[in-house]
């Protein structure tokens, strides 16, 4: 099998192509090559074209970034049955390895080169606009999430305010422009009750958003459903005080966020929204006022290393299915079995909301 490291020198806080080319080069036995990525797009394109000239080739192609490059990479593999995806987490958030355990995980290139694969979905974004669809294999969020993803995009490199604390500095912003979202959220045709505003609204695959926020903690990345978590207004005051509950994963067992949460999982969601309107689709920005969310099943091989325990809806589990043998025929991605009606789902403790308290700051208009 063929080994591609496709590397953005913009991720993170340097370059570090030559590293990862020393470093793998320096490991024998391996059919290793690199690709150092031009600007955005490109990616994908090097990756779908590469695998349309190499159809009878299997090629496993290693995303050498953080999370904006890993969905370029999958977008470009998407589709074709003799590429996979693997990835070296060195950009500033590096979320969806988070579902995996964590990115120490995939630091080892020998492990990575030598990966078992886990057949995975992916989100299918599609805004209605001609050549804009794109697959999402982490998280796809709105609302608070689009103000807090696009601040990240300005200040990633800054000082103090960058880095890994672009997300805070995010946050902060949204804070100040983004409490009141208009739009309309559809899941399997039925409306989700928000009345028509939002805080915000995340459609996961993986786990964890924003560096570090454990947002959906019961997804399960293969189970031919999307994880959708819809969050009416709130105050900001509210907003601090249960941040720590959403940071910690334990917001949908947490009494306290009954009257704000709406959780249930769906095949497609649809969202209608008025101008100006964006999508954070794996934290890239894409604009729309229709939106319409399905779900691939197992539509992509992602490169898992040995030694990684999974977290979310998989906790626990580990990935043993070993890399396909050169000569074999690509696995065929599997029908999932007709799923019930699928209901909103409750908070698992029940209890009494907590009152608020009765100086709390309105929400803004």
């Amino acid at each position: 099998m063929k080994h591609i490291f496709v590397i953005n020198p913009a991720a993170g806080k340097k370059d570090s192509s030559e590293d990862i080319m020393r470093a793998v080069s320096a490991i024998p036995g391996y059919d290793c090559e690199f690709y150092v990525t031009q600007g955005p797009r490109d990616a994908t394109r090097y990756v779908k074209t590469w695998l349309e000239e190499h159809h009878g080739t299997r090629a496993r192609f290693y995303a050498c970034g953080g999370d904006g490059t890993l969905n370029e990479v999958v977008n470009g593999v998407a589709g074709h049955a003799n590429g996979s995806v693997g990835v070296y987490p060195s950009g500033s958030g590096d979320d969806f390895v988070k579902y995996y355990g964590g990115r120490d995980n995939f630091l080892d290139f020998k492990k990575l080169l030598d990966a078992p694969e886990d057949e995975i979905d992916l989100l299918a974004v599609d805004n209605g606009k001609p050549g804009e669809f794109r697959y999402s294999i982490n998280i796809t969020n709105f609302g608070f999430d689009t103000t807090v993803a696009k601040t990240m995009i300005k200040v990633k490199r800054k000082k103090i305010i960058g880095g890994k604390h672009a997300y805070v500095t995010g946050v902060l912003t949204g804070l100040i422009k983004a409490m009141r979202n208009k739009c309309e959220i559809t899941a399997d045709g039925e409306r989700v009750d928000t009345k028509g505003r939002i805080l915000l609204c995340t459609l996961a695959n993986g786990g964890y958003v924003g560096g570090g926020f454990f947002c959906a903690p019961r997804a399960i990345n293969n189970d031919g459903l999307i994880e959708v978590t819809a969050f009416r207004p709130l105050s900001r005051i509210t907003f601090v005080r249960l941040l720590g509950s959403y940071t910690n994963g334990t917001h949908l067992d947490d009494a306290r966020f009954q009257k704000y949460i709406t959780y249930r999982r769906a095949k497609e969601v649809t969202i209608k929204a008025p101008e100006g309107f964006s999508m954070s689709v794996d934290g890239e920005i894409v604009d729309g006022t229709e939106f319409t969310v399905g779900i691939a099943p197992k539509a992509v091989r992602f490169a898992v290393p040995e030694g990684c325990v999974l977290i979310a809806g998989r906790k626990g589990e580990t990935v043993g299915a070993a890399p396909a043998k050169e000569e074999e025929a690509p696995a065929k991605p599997e029908t999932p079995a007709a799923e019930a009606p699928v209901e909103e789902v409750a908070p698992a403790v029940e209890e009494t909301p907590v009152a608020e308290p009765a100086a709390e700051e309105p929400a803004s208009v």
